[in-house]
């Protein structure tokens, strides 16, 4: 007796091509899908590590060339602060100013002028308009909060906030700390008092753009009770 199949009925191609071919294609379109995903995988793999290196390298190369200056003239740690202190030009953008160290967190970054998305790439961005370290007035600087500033959210009041520039080494004690929205830019008016503001994003672990931000308000000299903001 003969057996009965697709085959043997001339159905096979007929029913069996349509689907052949449409898993051919599924087959096509997840091998596509796969190097699509992997290669932007490498892609953002590549930035991280390029944007990393960069900002390690930066640091390192002017870590060296500021110690390199304050060895051949070593800053004063009396060196005149507040009132008594001479106002400065206004630095070039993108240039060195120090270096601001928070020792009891483990932070150590170099200030560099402006606070644009290359530099704060780079650096601790010094805000524009704002005092220079030193000087009768309030010092803005800011940084992102998933590297430079990251350990911001560890910081404690009294803890010193220490910066080294061509012109001194200047030590600030935080006073508080506040939580703002961005439009909130009064955190940077000028202080009747040598004072230092540190500005990063908030939440620290946020996803994406982070809808507020966490200032560090601290002040030049010994640890004393905070005035008025």
């Amino acid at each position: 007796m003969a057996t009965w199949s697709r085959t043997s009925l001339g159905l096979g191609d007929h029913f069996d091509g349509p689907l052949v071919e449409r898993n051919r294609r599924g087959r096509r379109l997840g091998r596509w899908l796969e190097r699509l995903l992997l290669t932007i995988g490498v892609v953002c793999l590549g930035y991280f590590v390029y944007t990393y290196l960069e900002a390690r390298l930066y640091q390192s190369f002017e870590d060296q060339q500021l110690d390199a200056i304050l060895r051949s003239a070593p800053p004063s740690e009396t060196a005149p602060a507040g009132p008594a202190a001479p106002r400065r030009t206004p630095p070039a953008p993108g240039s060195t100013i120090g270096r601001i160290e928070i020792p009891r967190l483990g932070v150590s970054a170099i200030i560099r002028a402006g606070s644009d998305a290359r530099t704060l790439r780079l650096a601790v961005g010094y805000i524009p308009g704002t005092a220079l370290p030193g000087e009768n007035g309030n010092v803005g600087l800011a940084g992102h909060r998933d590297t430079f500033f990251r350990r911001l959210r560890d910081i404690n009041p009294d803890d010193e906030i220490r910066v080294t520039t061509k012109d001194g080494v200047y030590h600030y004690y935080v006073q508080r700390t506040n939580i703002v929205m961005p439009k909130d830019v009064w955190v940077l008016n000028a202080t009747g008092y040598p004072a230092l503001t540190l500005v990063t994003c908030y939440p620290f672990s946020y996803v994406g753009s982070a809808p507020k931000r966490f200032i560090v308000r601290a002040a030049l000299g010994k640890p004393s009770p905070s005035p008025s903001i």
